[in-house]
């Protein structure tokens, strides 16, 4: 069953949480499903050695993703080879899938703009920190590509449910509607917007349904099963490709998830969320769930499992050292890459920045 045209209130499931199956399952081959699990294994494990390296002093403050994985690697498996990815801040998972290496990943959270370099064979935007910035240029990305007639190439954008409640969210989606693009829009509803629960957001009954607003669809998804976000995610694509003559082009996804940790390791959750909420989204977990799903199927066994794990150890530990092995950014870098010629105001600001590292020295500064 198709489930693009369902109510946003109706949300699709293909797994339960149990693994069983319940819904109609994606037209998926058995390669792509394992590579499903591999990738969501993989953004697990390097998510853990991420905060590790973070609480070792070897890392910046960093967004963990644990418990999301499902919602990021089934929907960017959905991009064909041409397609877009426009991430917030918390997309690592999904960037892998889509071409950006570990070890890029690493060094922008380790304070290195060189992580931001992205491979040219990645159709992936910068990562957008400010919330809900990347919306307006999802829309206009999208845009271009209706002006140029590229009607083989569609987009996904990611935000999370507290930008729901930000402007550029809605200029977005308004501008998106109008114009007819050919995006999808991902919230990841990851139930909290640092300390903020998902009903302070929004009096409506799901955010998926914000995209009637606009004049296009909204449809919502349980964000734990990565074969349902692959499936709505998928069809939300091709229609952005080849609506039909009553659809317009772009369409928003809610998927609902939880995030497992905290929202940065700055933040610390036990102070707002209940360890029992926790405990109960964990049961939910996307990755025993397929991995449940795929050994029912006999295309997983005990074996091949644990080549997995013993391969993405050995992938994140490489990327690791990759990383470490690069020349710490120099401090004024942090002047660089935002304006092609600086202002009066910023280009004093970095004029004073380096008197002072002249007269204290840059181990000074760090340490401050």
């Amino acid at each position: 069953m198709n489930t693009i045209g369902r109510d946003p209130s109706d949300r699709v499931q293909v797994l339960d949480e149990d693994g069983n199956l319940v819904g109609d399952p994606p037209e998926i081959d058995e390669e792509t499903l394992v590579d499903i699990y591999q990738d969501m294994k993989l953004a697990r494990h390097f998510d853990q050695r991420a905060v590790s390296l973070q609480r070792q002093g070897r890392m910046g403050t960093y967004p963990p993703l644990s418990g999301q994985e499902g919602a990021q690697v089934g929907s960017a498996h959905a991009l064909a080879d041409g397609d877009w990815m426009v991430p917030s801040y918390r997309e690592h998972g999904a960037a892998l899938v889509g071409g950006l290496p570990l070890k890029q990943t690493l060094l922008y959270w380790m304070g290195s703009e060189e992580g931001n370099n992205v491979p040219e064979d990645a159709n992936i935007l910068p990562v957008a920190v400010p919330i809900a910035s990347q919306v307006p240029h999802a829309a206009g990305l999208a845009w271009s590509w209706k002006l140029q007639d590229k009607d083989d190439t569609a987009g996904i954008c990611y935000f999370g449910d507290g930008a729901t409640s930000e402007g550029d969210f809605h200029e977005g989606l308004n501008f998106a509607g109008v114009n007819d693009v050919p995006m999808v829009f991902f919230c990841n509803n990851n139930q909290w917007a640092i300390s903020v629960p998902r009903e302070r957001q929004t009096a409506s009954e799901t955010l998926a349904q914000k995209a009637n607003a606009y004049g296009f669809e909204g449809i919502q998804v349980d964000g734990m099963d990565p074969l349902a976000v692959y499936k709505v995610t998928q069809e939300a694509l091709e229609k952005a490709r080849n609506p039909e003559d009553d659809q317009l082009r772009p369409t928003m996804i809610e998927a609902v998830q939880y995030r497992f940790g905290a929202h940065t390791t700055a933040d610390d959750p036990t102070v707002y969320r209940d360890e029992d909420e926790v405990e109960e989204w964990k049961a939910k977990d996307p990755i025993p769930r397929l991995e449940t799903y795929l050994r029912a199927q006999e295309i997983l066994d005990d074996e091949r499992v644990a080549e997995i794990e013993s391969e993405i150890e050995e992938r994140v530990a490489d990327a690791i050292d990759a990383a470490e092995a690069e020349p710490r950014p120099e401090p004024e870098e942090m002047f660089e890459h935002t304006y092609a010629e600086l202002p009066p105001q910023v280009r004093q600001q970095r004029e004073e920045f380096l008197d002072s590292v002249e007269k204290h020295g840059k181990d000074a500064f760090l340490e401050e």
